[in-house]
């Protein structure tokens, strides 16, 4: 059986962060094989490893996501069965007045500009990937890395197709997500394993 691991890469970063110490550093290396262990327990079978898809939205006015960009490309995507996929945020339109439709560009309190920018298509891509690699015979288990409730949909569509999603998550959060997939794994219990080792 095929396993394909699926990374939401800011849900779970963000994740790790509110689950660990300050000085808590991931060891990326170690999340794959960890992930096709825990599944293959679950499973009570062994998987093949297909691939770790990543993937991660970036703004490229900020100097800190050109230098997160670089490491991306350059470190986390040249890991062992790791692709990258980076999604540049676009500016979203400001609000509109609801009476006379005018977009509202400045706030009229400070006069700061109120348009932000937003993640372009990550949970998209991802449930563009899980359902057509599906539909490919590309995976027999996958593991979501995410506990963003918007894939709820996409999971219930796969497992009425005979399709086992594993959710990794950090609970509470995604409790949600974690219900509708055939199984979980507790991303709270891995971070010991995860951490990146002193040399």
């Amino acid at each position: 059986m095929k396993v394909r691991i699926f990374v939401d890469f800011w849900n779970f970063q963000l994740s790790v962060k509110d689950n660990a110490s300050e000085e808590y550093r991931l060891d990326w290396g170690k999340l794959s094989p960890l992930l096709v262990a825990k599944a293959s327990n679950l499973i009570e079978q062994p998987l093949t490893f297909e691939e770790t898809r990543v993937y991660m939205s970036f703004d490229p006015h900020k100097s800190s996501d050109k230098n997160l960009r670089g490491w991306a490309v350059n470190v986390l995507d040249r890991f062992t069965g790791v692709h990258v996929t980076m999604l540049e945020r676009k500016p979203k339109h400001p609000p509109i007045c609801q009476q006379c439709h005018t977009p509202i560009a400045i706030c009229p309190h400070c006069g700061s500009n109120i348009s932000g920018t937003i993640e372009k298509g990550v949970d998209t891509a991802i449930v563009t990937d899980l359902m057509g690699l599906a539909w490919e015979g590309a995976w027999d288990v996958a593991v979501l890395v995410t506990s963003d409730r918007d894939f709820i949909p996409a999971v219930e569509k796969l497992a009425i197709k005979g399709y086992r999603v594993i959710n990794a998550y950090f609970p509470p959060q995604g409790m949600n997500l974690a219900r509708v997939c055939w199984a979980s794994i507790d991303l709270k219990m891995c971070l010991t394993e995860l951490q990146r080792s002193e040399v």
